[in-house]
């Protein structure tokens, strides 16, 4: 009999290893077929990762990461991540307040007394990172030729004489990309160093991201992605929340083998790509992996932080100044969108839109699960794609 106990144990245990095969083969064949129907091999495409424990259990490139050379896309791929790219600055700055160099609660006044609107007094860098500051995006328009170019710097010299708030902070929720530039200046400002050099040494070190680069137009960035749209004469398309956005037809035109004709649509020829704290980020899904589990573990930041940035802070859901990611059950942390759709697990995410590149990362019950998609198009429904993606993982209960 105990020798009995050992040997069906190991039955057991084998059975459910061949179980759990066949499922990833089935869930591997539906993931497959989902991607084929969207991507073509000899055009923009994506990358898509899924993990489950810090196990990788899908990983595949479909399409072409740069149009002109030919370079396939794989997991080593680095896009733009676009909005992503602000959850990264959130720690950064996170990190200087567990050294007690900052408060989120601090007033921007005291980082900016040059600032010399009033309003500076009530909007905290809880509100600025929250997108619930109130604080418009009063850029320039008109030089088009300094949107294509602008810095994080220049993108901040409008806070100087910037007097009014569309709303109280705090009461609502108003996305907008800016106010990062302020969480940038301050972390330099009490970090001790430049910025891209402080979020090198305490966020993607620590995290083993190896190819993480905040772009520059003069910087190699090896296996780099290119953003395309689709080059049809038109100026303008929708977005996953069905609202419109410019676009830049270019004349680096390619075509691929269906006939469809890509322009090639990142920096030059998209506006506000320079900025890194908001989203100048390339990465690649296996660095986000490195990312997510690094958050998993507390190796970048305290429990209490993560707590801190995962909380939902601001609404989002039924909100009258922003369509963007405007669901129902949707709030927003620091950093982070936090989906509390009944009936499902918290899901904590966020999505990134710039150019021709759209992003999403996700996970839930604190990185078990973990989703990374890069494309480097922008003409199809990110949601709905990842709507998709969610519903296979719980049909083969991958999600619980």
């Amino acid at each position: 009999m105990k020798q009995t106990i050992p040997f069906l144990l190991a039955l057991m245990a084998l059975l459910s290893a061949c179980g759990s095969a066949k499922n990833n083969a089935r869930l591997t064949a539906s993931l497959d077929s989902l991607l084929e129907a969207n991507y073509r091999a000899d055009a923009p495409g994506a990358a898509l990762l899924i993990a489950v424990d810090g196990n990788i259990i899908y990983d595949r490139g479909i399409g072409v990461a740069d149009m002109e050379t030919g370079e396939k896309i794989d997991g080593n791929t680095n896009f733009n991540i676009a909005s992503i790219s602000k959850q990264f600055t959130v720690v950064g700055l996170l990190r200087l307040q567990e050294r007690g160099l900052v408060n989120v609660d601090d007033p921007v006044a005291k980082y900016y007394p040059e600032y010399r609107g009033d309003i500076w007094k009530k909007v905290t860098l809880r509100h600025l990172m929250s997108h619930s500051s109130g604080v418009p995006d009063t850029r320039s328009r008109d030089d088009r030729e300094w949107m294509l170019r602008a810095t994080d710097d220049e993108s901040m010299e409008y806070f100087h004489d910037l007097d009014s708030l569309k709303f109280e902070p705090g009461t609502d929720y108003d996305y907008i990309n800016p106010t990062f530039q302020l969480i940038y200046g301050i972390i330099q400002k009490r970090g001790g160093m430049e910025f891209e050099q402080y979020q090198q040494q305490n966020v993607f070190e620590p995290a083993a991201m190896t190819n993480v680069r905040y772009f520059k137009a003069d910087r190699h960035i090896p296996h780099m992605a290119h953003g395309y749209i689709v080059n049809d004469g038109s100026d303008s398309g929708e977005n996953d929340n069905g609202t419109t956005k410019q676009r830049d037809v270019t004349t680096h035109d390619f075509v691929d083998g269906n006939g469809t004709h890509w322009a090639e649509c990142d920096y030059g020829e998209e506006t506000f790509f320079a900025t890194r704290a908001d989203g100048g980020i390339y990465t690649s899904t296996h660095d986000l992996l490195n990312w997510e589990m690094a958050l998993r573990d507390n190796k970048v930041m305290k429990e209490e932080s993560k707590k801190l940035a995962y909380k939902p802070h601001t609404q989002v859901s039924g909100s009258t100044w922003c369509t963007y990611q405007n669901r129902p059950y949707t709030h927003y942390g620091l950093g982070w969108f936090v989906d509390r759709t009944p009936g499902q697990r918290e899901k904590i995410y966020h999505t990134g839109d710039n150019g021709g590149f759209q992003a999403y990362l996700a996970k839930w019950e604190n990185g078990r699960v973990v989703v990374a998609m890069l494309e480097n198009r922008n003409d199809h429904d990110r949601w709905a794609m990842q709507l998709e993606i969610e519903r296979l993982l719980r049909a083969h209960g991958i999600l619980r």
